[in-house]
């Protein structure tokens, strides 16, 4: 039987995993380092054992008593019903239900609300939230997708600055800026292969500032993300009326090359990923209910 007072929420990307534990009127958190399935199975398991037991132990429960604890786990790397199902079957949890984290973050940022989310950070994904179910698109990493994203941004900087020495991009002020950091085309080259996807995505906020400031080919390259979006978003279902929330660094950047009516619909978000982790906790436990 499940215990009816507690539920349990989990929050786990790449970067860090967030722990929360509600009930009796109180809440406790823990958070801890990465828990990426499908990078490190074994090791997420780890962070996620020891943080549900640092949970517990928080709040007062028994081993026992904190395995009939109601938990939604949304975690990064969990891209099907099996990777789902051998989390779950790693936890040491009687009910829980395992998703990708990209659910919890949609449901924070939009809470009960038809409407929808682009998230454009590092990597970007949309999703759209209606009374027929989530639909979600994006999220394939950056050497197949993530466009929008700030990656994407950076990526499209560096091509545009290398199709400059061609004499097919004009070499604007962003590009000509460049020189600080880079020597000449092949150091471009290099560092665009090289690079992490962090220090590509860092090169994003050169192209904010410089279409802010009417940069050419700043504004090309922010415009051409804000198609991508609306095209997406159209795809979803999506229709003006509905409130739309970017997420991640640069999604609000993209506020201002959206046709009129999109625009108008932009929203900010009600909550946090941990947010939607916990609503999502508390419908499970709902379902569980006799």
């Amino acid at each position: 039987m499940k215990h009816d007072s507690h539920i349990i929420a989990v929050d786990g990307g790449g970067t860090r995993c967030r722990f929360l534990i509600e009930g009796h009127g109180a809440r406790h958190a823990v958070e801890l380092g990465s828990a990426n399935v499908t990078t490190g199975f074994d090791a997420a398991m780890d962070v996620l054992r020891e943080g549900l037991a640092a949970l517990g132990a928080a709040a007062g429960l028994s081993g026992a008593d904190l395995r009939r604890v109601p938990a939604f786990v949304g975690l990064a790397g969990v891209k099907g019903a099996g990777m789902a199902q051998r989390v779950a079957a790693a936890l040491p949890l009687a009910y829980v239900r395992v998703d990708e984290d990209r659910p919890a973050a949609i449901r924070g940022a939009l809470g009960a609300r038809i409407g929808a989310v682009a998230h454009c950070g590092t990597g970007s994904f949309l999703g759209r939230q209606a009374p027929d179910g989530l639909r979600v698109l994006g999220g394939w990493g950056a050497v197949l997708g993530d466009e929008a994203s700030a990656y994407w941004v950076g990526r499209q900087l560096l091509a545009a600055a290398v199709n400059a020495e061609d004499g097919v991009v004009e070499r604007s002020a962003v590009i000509s800026g460049l020189s600080d950091q880079f020597s000449g085309p092949q150091d471009i080259v290099s560092f665009a292969f090289e690079a992490p996807p962090r220090e590509v995505a860092a090169l994003a906020r050169r192209v904010t500032a410089a279409a802010e400031g009417g940069d050419p080919v700043a504004r090309a390259i922010m415009a051409e993300g804000a198609a991508y979006l609306m095209r997406s978003l159209a795809h979803l279902g999506w229709k003006a009326g509905e409130p739309l929330c970017f997420t991640g660094g640069i999604g609000p950047h993209y506020t201002a090359y959206l046709p009129e009516a999109a625009r108008a619909c932009v929203v900010a978000p009600a909550g946090s990923t941990m947010d939607g982790a916990l609503a999502l906790a508390r419908d499970f436990s709902k379902e569980l209910a006799p």
